[in-house]
């Protein structure tokens, strides 16, 4: 299995070396047989090329079994007329990865950010192709314009084909879950748009009989989240409120570094962790891994699913167990957890603590 490897910016390097790490251990655990290749983007790009994404790093990515993405700095770089294009929206879209998935659960011995005595264990799904994103809902020019001075405005693209697909993903993941979704919108101000997104989860909704379907305003899905957590399953939503509300369930679950994340396609999956790069702490041995180390996890899981390669599913299955053991440890935290554990360490922990079970 070949897996393409692209560092980032920012902790990117550090917490894709921790994950290749645990990687490194599952392959020789469950003999997956896995080879990286290793390819700069971002400022390492963009001081070697002059771009932050090379086309030819796109076209190959295709022809790789997995892709894993570090963090990139996508707010800091030049105009994309400079070479600064957003990687991650270029994956997402030029790749087809549409479906952007994110878990997001509390463990009973780490501390979150919950009322007493709440829990949670849920995945949104969140579609990440078009929305109110001007870098990807054009086929040509940008989705926000200035026509004078004082006025800005932006173009939201919902579609029917992208909808349907996220809502159907969403349905099949339900089915292995606790068989219930709840759509995420706010059709009651956003009538044609989200209006269409509802319409096609209801849709699709007939396909899957056993699962229960639910529908809810994000405003109010921001208070249901911190007040009864327990009560969602699967969420899907559009991509800018599924942006939010991952953010708010990782933070409430104990860290934005505790959820893994995947973007996925229908023939292609790329890792990438949910939170960003963190310029303040590179190159100082301080970053959580936990979310990349997870993301991996997740695209064993894909590729074991989409593969039939059961070994990579128990792969995933170990890392998810290793890494709780590793976060059970109080001395093995590290420090936006309370502990003192250095990045490289905590990953060489988990690599340590993958076993067959």
């Amino acid at each position: 299995m070949r897996i393409l490897v692209c560092p980032g910016d920012g902790i990117g390097p550090e917490i894709i070396a921790a994950s290749i790490d645990v990687f490194g251990k599952a392959d020789q655990v469950f003999d997956l047989g896995l080879q990286y290749d290793y390819e700069d983007i971002g400022f390492a790009s963009l001081e070697k090329y002059g771009t932050t994404l090379r086309p030819e790093v796109l076209e190959k990515a295709p022809t790789y079994d997995g892709l894993i993405l570090g963090t990139v700095s996508h707010a800091d770089y030049p105009p994309p007329e400079k070479g600064g294009r957003n990687v991650s929206a270029a994956f997402r879209c030029d790749l087809d990865l549409y479906a952007n998935v994110r878990p997001s659960r509390t463990r009973s011995f780490l501390t979150s950010n919950m009322r007493e005595g709440k829990s949670m264990d849920l995945v949104i799904m969140r579609e990440a192709t078009e929305g109110f994103y001007p870098d990807r809902n054009m086929h040509l020019g940008w989705g926000e314009m200035m026509p004078s001075p004082d006025m800005a405005l932006s173009v939201r693209k919902i579609t029917r084909h992208c909808s349907e697909r996220i809502a159907r993903r969403a349905f099949e993941l339900a089915m292995k879950r606790k068989k219930k979704v709840t759509a995420i919108h706010k059709s009651n101000s956003f009538h044609m748009t989200d209006g269409l997104f509802l319409e096609c989860v209801r849709h699709v909704a007939k396909d899957f009989p056993e699962v229960e379907l639910n529908d809810l305003l994000v405003d109010a899905s921001t208070a249901h989240l911190v007040r009864n957590p327990e009560k969602f399953d699967v969420l899907v939503a559009t991509n800018f409120y599924g942006d939010i509300i991952s953010d708010l369930a990782a933070e409430l679950s104990g860290s934005l570094g505790l959820g893994g994340s995947v973007m996925a396609g229908d023939k292609l999956c790329c890792a990438q962790a949910q939170h960003g790069s963190a310029p303040d702490i590179q190159n100082q041995d301080k970053a959580n891994p936990t979310s990349m180390i997870l993301s991996v996890s997740m695209l064993l899981r894909w590729i074991g699913e989409h593969r039939q390669k059961p070994n990579f599913s128990a792969a995933a299955d170990a890392i998810d167990t290793a890494v709780d053991a590793v976060l059970a440890n109080p001395e093995s935290r590290t420090a936006d957890l309370g502990g003192t554990m250095g990045c490289k360490a905590f990953g060489l922990k988990v690599a340590e603590s993958v076993q067959k079970s």
